[in-house]
C-alpha cells in the first residue's frame, strides 16, 4: 500500500473513533469502509442496541472477520478452534462468552468471545488480559459442545424425568397403571362372561360420557367468539422498546426448505440485532447444516450441532436450544413455517398486557398447499376448526390446551421452570400444554397465523399422524399417574379436558369405525321399522332378561346423545372454522371428512402399535415436496 492510501486509512480511522461507538469504531484500521460502520451504527440506534451487535446480526460484517479484528487490534492471538478443558461450564460457559483452555502449554490460559460489553471494557483497556485470547461466538459455542457432548446430550434428555419422573414419559407405565390396566381387564372379562348384554352396557356407557365430554367441549368452544386476525392491531412500539426475542427452529435432513426457511424468518417484521435465532441440527446431518450456512450467510445466526444421544427427538433438540436462549421470550418454528410478518410484535404486545401466569400463546397454523389434493384439503379443514375455533375458544375459557407442535411463543423464564419438553414423548407439544396447566400456568391464543405445508401423500401423512396418536397416548399415560394431584391442580372442568383432549381423543379415533357402523346399522333399522320390517339382531334384544333391559335402554340413550353431539361436535367446528378462514370452497369437501377419519382411525391403531413396540421413534415428516405452496 502507498504512504497515500496509508494516510488515508489513518485519518479514517481517525475519524471513526471521534463519531463511531468504540465496539465498531477499530474495524476502520482493518479494511471496514466507514459507510458500512456509520448505517450499523444508525440502525443500532433505531433498534436500541450496540452497533457491534447490529453490524453482525444484519450481515453488514460476518462474526468471524469482526472478531479477528478485534483480536488483531489488541494484539491477542485468534483461535479458529479452540480445545477446552473437560471441565468446562455448559451453559454458562457459552452464555458468559468464555471458557478454560484445556491443558497448560502456550501462553493462552482462557479464550473468550466477548458480548458487546466485554468487546467495550477490553477496547478501553486497549490490550486483552495475560493468557486470554479471541475466537467466535460459533467457535466458541462448538468447542464447549464438543468438550462436554455427554453432559449436554444427558441434560437434554434427561433434566425433567430428574426433576419429576411422574411428569416425563420415560419409563412408560407405572407398576400401579398396569396393576389397574391388568385389574380392569380382568373384570370387564368377568362382566362380559356372566352377562354380555351387561358387560355391553357399562362399555357403552363409559365410553359415551367419555366422549360426550369431548364433544361438549368442542360445542362449548364454538360459542367463545374469536377471530383469526386481531380485530385492531395493537400500537406499534419503537424498537427500541422490544425484548430480545429467541426463535428457535430445530430440523433434521431438511436441506430442501434451508433456504425458503430463512426468508421466511427474514421478511419477520423485528429487529434482527433483537432476534437470538438459533438452528438446531442432529450430529451427522451435514447437508442440512450447508444449506443453512449458506443460506444465512454473513448474518449472525447459530446453528447448533445437536451430540448424539438417546432419544433422538425434536424436543431433546429444543431443550439444547433453551439452554442457551437470550430472548425473554422464544418462540419455535418448524422447517417448513412462514409465519406472518407482525407476529412476534404482537406477541410481545399481547404478553404485555397478561399476567406473569399466562406462560405461552399459541398462534394459528394454517395449510397453504391445498391444491395438492385430497389430504392437504382435509388436512387444511381440520387446521381450520382446531386453530380458528377449537383452541381459541378453550383458551378463552381457561382450559388446558394441547399445544401444537410450531409456532408455540413463551415467557423463557416460565419455560424453564417446567424443564422445557419432555424429550421422551413424540407429541412434546401437547404433553407441555398439559404440564404447564398442571403447574398452575395459562395459554392464551395468539391471533396471527403460521402457514404450513401438509403431507400430500398418504404414506408421509400417515406416518405422522401414527405419532401424533401414540403422543397422545403417551401423554395420557403419564399425566395419570398422579391422578389427584392433577384433579387438585386443573379442577373438574380442566381435569376433565385434559382426559378427553388426551386419552377421549384417541379413543375416539380408534372407535370411530364401530360407531360409524352402529350409526349406519341403527340408520338401516329405523328405515326397516318404518315400511315395516322388523331385522333379525331385534331378536337379541327380546330375548335379553329383564334385569338387563333398563341398562340397555339408558346405554341406548347415551349412545344416542353421544352420537349425536359427537355429530354436532365435528361438523360444527369444521364448517365454523372455514367461515371464520373465509374458505367457502372448501366447505364443498366437508362430506369428504368422514372417509378422512376413517385413515385417522387406522393411523390411530398404527399409533398404538408403536407405542408397545417402539415408543420413542421418531416418524420424521418430510418437508418441502409442494410445488404448490401459496399465502392466503
Amino acid at each position: 500500500m502507498t504512504h497515500q492510501g496509508q494516510g488515508a486509512r489513518a485519518r479514517a480511522a481517525a475519524h471513526a473513533r471521534e463519531t463511531l461507538p468504540a465496539t465498531i469504531a477499530f474495524l476502520a484500521e482493518h479494511g471496514v469502509p466507514p459507510a458500512t460502520l456509520r448505517e450499523a451504527t444508525r440502525r443500532a440506534r433505531l433498534a436500541g442496541v450496540d452497533s457491534a451487535a447490529c453490524l453482525m446480526a444484519e450481515g453488514l460484517l460476518d462474526p468471524e472477520s469482526y472478531y479477528r479484528a478485534l483480536a488483531r487490534h489488541l494484539g491477542a492471538p485468534y483461535l479458529t478452534r479452540p480445545e477446552l478443558a473437560a471441565d468446562t461450564a455448559f451453559p454458562d460457559a457459552v452464555l458468559a462468552g468464555v471458557a478454560p483452555l484445556a491443558g497448560t502449554e502456550g501462553p493462552s490460559r482462557f479464550v473468550g468471545a466477548p458480548d458487546p460489553s466485554g468487546i467495550a471494557r477490553l477496547l478501553a483497556a486497549r490490550a486483552a488480559p495475560e493468557g486470554y485470547a479471541i475466537t467466535a461466538p460459533d467457535a466458541l459455542r462448538e468447542a464447549v459442545f464438543a468438550a462436554r457432548a455427554g453432559l449436554i446430550a444427558d441434560e437434554a434428555a434427561n433434566a425433567l424425568p430428574e426433576a419429576d419422573p411422574s411428569l416425563s414419559f420415560k419409563g412408560g407405565t407405572e407398576r400401579a397403571q398396569r396393576r389397574a390396566l391388568a385389574g380392569f381387564a380382568v373384570a370387564a372379562a368377568i362382566v362380559a362372561a356372566a352377562s354380555p348384554w351387561l358387560g355391553f352396557a357399562l362399555a357403552t356407557g363409559g365410553l359415551g360420557i367419555l366422549f360426550l365430554v369431548l364433544a361438549n367441549l368442542r360445542i362449548a368452544a364454538c360459542l367463545e367468539r374469536t377471530r383469526p386476525y386481531p380485530s385492531g392491531r395493537a400500537r406499534r412500539r419503537r424498537d427500541d422498546e422490544l425484548p430480545v426475542y429467541t426463535v428457535v427452529v430445530a430440523l433434521y435432513r431438511e436441506e430442501n426448505v434451508a433456504a425458503a426457511l430463512v426468508a421466511a424468518l427474514d421478511r419477520i417484521d423485528y429487529p434482527k440485532a433483537l432476534i437470538d435465532l438459533k438452528f438446531v441440527v442432529e450430529e451427522g446431518d451435514d447437508a442440512t447444516r450447508a444449506a443453512l450456512a449458506r443460506a444465512c450467510g454473513d448474518r449472525a445466526c447459530e446453528i447448533i450441532v445437536a451430540p448424539p444421544g438417546a432419544p433422538r427427538t425434536k424436543p431433546r433438540a429444543l431443550n439444547m436450544a433453551l439452554a442457551l436462549a437470550r430472548g425473554e421470550y422464544l418462540v419455535v418454528y418448524d422447517a417448513e413455517d412462514a409465519p406472518e410478518e407482525d407476529q412476534l410484535r404482537l406477541a410481545v404486545d399481547i404478553f404485555a398486557q397478561a399476567t406473569p401466569k399466562v406462560a405461552c400463546l399459541q398462534a394459528r397454523l394454517a395449510i397453504d398447499n391445498i391444491d395438492d389434493g385430497f389430504l392437504p384439503r382435509c388436512f387444511a379443514i381440520e387446521y381450520a376448526a382446531l386453530f380458528d375455533v377449537v383452541n381459541p375458544g378453550l383458551a378463552r375459557l381457561g382450559l388446558p390446551i394441547l399445544l401444537g407442535g410450531t409456532s408455540n411463543h413463551f415467557r423463557t423464564v416460565a419455560l424453564r421452570a417446567v424443564c422445557g419438553w419432555d424429550a421422551w414423548n413424540v407429541t412434546e407439544d401437547a404433553d407441555l400444554g398439559m404440564r404447564l396447566a398442571l403447574c398452575g400456568y395459562a395459554v392464551r391464543d395468539l391471533p396471527s397465523t403460521t402457514w404450513e405445508e401438509a403431507p400430500a401423500r398418504y404414506g408421509a401423512w400417515a406416518a405422522q399422524r401414527r405419532r401424533w396418536m401414540k403422543g397422545f397416548m403417551q401423554t395420557a399415560i403419564t399425566h395419570s399417574r398422579r391422578p389427584l394431584r392433577a384433579f387438585r391442580a386443573l379442577g373438574l372442568t380442566g381435569f376433565a379436558c385434559g382426559v378427553a383432549g388426551t386419552l377421549g381423543a384417541a379413543l375416539a379415533a380408534m372407535l370411530y369405525p364401530v360407531f360409524l357402523a352402529l350409526a349406519l346399522l341403527a340408520g338401516a333399522t329405523a328405515a326397516g321399522a318404518a315400511v315395516g320390517i322388523v331385522p333379525p339382531w331385534l331378536a337379541y334384544f327380546s330375548a335379553m332378561p329383564d334385569v338387563g333391559r333398563p341398562l340397555a335402554v339408558a346405554s341406548t340413550a347415551i349412545g344416542a346423545v353421544t352420537f349425536a353431539a359427537g355429530f354436532v361436535s365435528m361438523t360444527a367446528p369444521l364448517a365454523l372454522g372455514l367461515w371464520r378462514r373465509r374458505w367457502f370452497s372448501l366447505m364443498l369437501w366437508l362430506p369428504a371428512m368422514p372417509i378422512y377419519y376413517l385413515l385417522v382411525s387406522r393411523a390411530a391403531w398404527g399409533g398404538l402399535s408403536e407405542l408397545a413396540r417402539a415408543p420413542n421413534h421418531w416418524n420424521k415428516t418430510e418437508h418441502g415436496l409442494s410445488r404448490r405452496r401459496r399465502r392466503r
